[in-house]
C-alpha cells in the first residue's frame, strides 16, 4: 500500500510505473485523505515498481520517504524493502578507533563494493570501525554528501541500499563496526521537494539550508520522518553508529530534545554530535559522545605554527595542555574569533565520550586548497600529532588516508544539477575564505570534475617512502593502544615548557590537583615540549613529545619527535 503525510494538499494521486506489466504503461490513481493528513492508496507496492506523487495537480515528485531513486534525485522513487534485517554488533563505543572516509573518493571506483576490497588492509592497521561520510541521494554524480535530500535513501552513486548492506555485512564479518554520518538540520539545495508535501521546514537558514521544522506546527511528524530513518539505519541496516552533523544548527528547543529521541531509537547504537557549541550537555545530560575541535586545533597549531581564524585562541603548549586537561579550550573563555565568550566546562569528563582527530573531512576539505596536514607537514610533525591523539584515553578518529600521509588533497566539490546552485556554490566558498585569510585564487572550483578527481585516494603509494614509513608507525602506535587498553587510562600528570613563557598558566594551576606545575628548576624545562602520564589498567604510560624545530638533547628527542612507553 502506498501512502505519502501530504497536510497541505487538498488531493493527492499516486503515479505507478509497475515493473511486472508487460507494457510498462502509467497509472494515475486518486489517494484518500485519512484524519491525520496521510493520503493511502490501496494498491499494493511490489518491489521494483517506480512510483510518485502529484500534489494538486502538481508534476510528478519523488516520495520524501523514498527507499531508492534508481534515476537520481528528481527521477521516480522505487519500492525497495530489506531481505533481512541486520543486527548491531553491540559493543561499546569505548575502546574504538574510528576512521572517517567518502565512499565517492576512498577508491577510484568510489562505490561501496570497492570499499569492501580495502576493510582488511584498515583492520590490520588498528582501526575497529569505519565512519561513512554521508551517503543519501545528492544531485549530480559527487558530492560530500551534506546536500543529501530524502533521508531514507541510499544514492545510487555508490551503489545503493544495496551496497551498502554488501559494505556492512563485509565490515561485521570482520569484527569492523559501521558508523553513519547524517545530517538532520538542513536538506541539500537539490532535489529537496518535501515543501510540496508539507512543512518539512520552517523558514530562516542555517547558512546551509533551510531550518528544518522541529518546533513549529506538524513538527511532530517531521520528528518521526527523522526517527524512523534512524530506525531504519540502526535496527534494520544494522548501523552501529550515528553521527549526526552539526547540531547546534537544529531549532530544537522543547522540553523533549530530538537527541534524546535518536539516542533512545538507535540503541544500542553509539550516537556522536557534532557541536560548534563547546557545551557538555551532549556527554553529560543525553550521555551520547561528540566530537572536539579544540583539541584539533590546539595540536594542529602548535605543529603547523597556523593561527588565522578560528585557529586565532590557540597555538601555545599552555593551550594544548591544557586542552588535554579540561577537553575544551573554549569553555566559558574569551573566543577572539567570535568576538564573545563561548563554551561551557566540562564536570563529569568521561574521555571517551569525546571524539579526537588530528583532522577530519572538514579540517582538511575547508580549507582553501583542500591540503592535507601530510602535505605541509614532515613525517616526524605528522607523528607527533598522531601520537598526542592515539595514546589518549578520548576515543580517537582517523581520515582516510591519514594513516600512510596521503598526498592528496580532499577539496570540497559538488555536482548540482543547476549551474545557477554550482556557481552560488563557488561564489559563497570564495568569499569564506576571504573572509578567513585564505587566497581565494587558491580555491579549486567546487563543481569541476577535476576537483574531485584530484581528491581520490591513490592507495598504491602507501609502500613507497615515505607514506610506508607513516604506516609502520600508525601501526605501531595503535597496537600500543590497543595492547595497553589506553582507551580505559586516566591522566595523571600533564609536564609541559613553551620558550620565553611562564612554566604554568593560570588556566592549569589548581584545576586538577594531580597535575603539578612545571617547576623553572627542573633541568628538563627548557625548550618546547609536553609530557602526559596515565594510569592504564595494567601499566603507567607516559608519552613525550618534542614540539620543536631542534632537537631536545636532555628529553633525548630530534625535531617534532614522540616517545611513548608504558611500565
Amino acid at each position: 500500500m502506498y501512502s505519502v503525510w501530504a497536510p497541505l494538499a487538498e488531493n493527492v494521486e499516486l503515479v505507478l510505473q509497475p515493473a511486472q506489466t508487460s507494457t510498462g504503461a502509467e497509472q494515475r490513481i486518486p489517494m484518500t485523505r485519512e484524519a491525520d493528513n496521510w493520503f493511502l492508496a490501496e494498491v499494493p507496492a511490489n518491489p521494483g515498481d517506480r512510483y510518485g506523487f502529484s500534489v494538486d495537480g502538481s508534476p510528478v515528485f519523488p516520495d520524501p520517504r523514498s527507499k531508492r531513486q534508481p534515476d537520481g534525485i528528481h527521477g521516480l522513487s522505487e519500492v525497495w524493502r530489506i531481505d533481512k534485517p541486520r543486527k548491531q554488533l553491540g559493543r561499546p563505543l569505548r575502546g574504538e578507533v574510528l576512521y572517517e572516509l567518502h565512499i565517492g573518493t576512498f577508491t577510484p571506483e568510489g562505490t561501496f563494493d570497492a570499499a569492501i576490497e580495502k576493510l582488511d588492509e584498515l583492520k590490520a592497521v588498528g582501526v575497529t570501525a569505519i565512519e561513512l561520510m554521508p551517503v543519501q541521494p545528492f544531485g549530480g554524480e559527487r558530492n560530500w554528501g551534506y546536500d543529501g535530500v530524502m533521508w531514507h535513501a541510499v544514492t545510487d552513486v555508490y551503489g545503493g541500499p544495496d551496497g551498502l548492506l554488501r559494505l556492512i555485512d563485509a565490515a561485521h564479518n570482520r569484527d569492523l563496526a559501521v558508523v553513519l554520518d547524517v545530517v538532520y538540520n538542513h536538506f541539500g539545495p537539490d532535489g529537496n521537494y518535501t515543501g510540496v508535501f508539507g512543512p518539512y521546514t520552517a523558514g530562516g537558514s542555517t547558512g546551509w539550508g533551510d531550518v528544518v521544522n522541529l518546533q513549529g506546527r506538524d513538527s511532530d511528524e517531521v520528528r518521526t520522518y527523522i526517527l524512523e530513518a534512524v530506525h531504519q539505519w540502526t535496527q534494520e541496516f544494522g548501523v552501529d553508529g550515528l553521527r549526526l552533523d552539526a547540531v547546534h544548527a537544529l531549532d530544537d528547543t522543547g522540553a523533549v530534545s530530538l537527541i534524546e529521541q535518536i539516542r533512545d531509537a538507535a540503541e544500542p547504537a553509539w550516537i556522536m554530535a557534532e557541536s560548534d557549541q563547546n557545551d557538555p550537555v551532549y556527554t553529560e545530560n543525553y550521555k551520547v559522545a561528540q566530537w572536539n575541535d579544540d583539541i584539533h586545533h590546539a595540536i594542529h597549531t602548535v605543529v603547523s605554527g597556523e593561527d588565522h581564524a578560528y585557529y586565532s585562541d590557540f597555538g601555545t603548549v599552555e593551550v594544548l595542555a591544557t586542552t588535554f586537561q579540561r577537553v575544551f579550550w573554549h569553555d566559558g573563555r574569551y573566543s577572539s574569533f567570535r568576538g564573545r565568550t563561548h563554551g561551557r566546562p566540562v564536570t563529569d569528563p568521561e574521555l571517551w565520550r569525546f571524539v579526537t582527530y588530528t583532522t577530519t573531512h572538514d579540517q582538511t576539505g575547508n580549507r582553501a586548497a583542500g591540503d592535507r596536514p601530510s602535505m605541509n607537514l614532515s613525517v616526524n610533525q605528522q607523528l607527533a600529532k598522531a601520537t598526542l591523539v592515539l595514546t589518549s584515553p578520548f576515543t580517537p578518529m582517523l581520515f582516510m588516508g591519514e594513516e600512510w600521509g596521503a598526498s592528496t588533497p580532499f577539496a570540497f566539490f559538488v555536482d548540482h544539477e543547476n549551474e545557477e546552485l554550482n556557481q552560488a556554490t563557488r561564489e559563497g566558498r570564495m568569499r569564506e575564505f576571504a573572509r578567513a585569510g585564505w587566497d581565494p585564487k587558491e580555491v579549486p572550483n567546487p563543481a569541476a570534475e577535476e576537483t574531485f578527481r584530484n581528491s581520490v585516494l591513490k592507495w598504491a603509494e602507501r609502500t613507497e617512502h615515505p607514506h610506508a614509513e607513516v604506516l609502520r608507525a600508525y601501526t605501531e602506535l595503535l597496537e600500543f593502544r590497543r595492547t595497553h587498553r589506553l582507551a580505559e587510562a586516566e591522566l595523571l600528570d600533564i609536564r609541559w615548557w613553551a620558550d620565553g613563557e611562564e612554566p604554568v598558566s593560570e588556566s592549569l594551576a589548581g584545576v586538577n590537583p594531580t597535575v603539578p606545575p612545571v617547576d623553572a628548576a627542573d633541568e628538563l624545562a627548557h625548550g618546547r615540549w609536553i609530557e602526559l602520564t596515565y594510569q592504564a589498567p595494567e601499566s603507567l604510560v607516559k608519552v613525550t613529545v618534542n614540539l620543536a624545530d631542534a632537537p631536545h638533547d636532555r628529553l633525548g628527542l630530534g625535531p617534532w619527535e614522540a616517545r611513548y612507553s608504558a611500565q
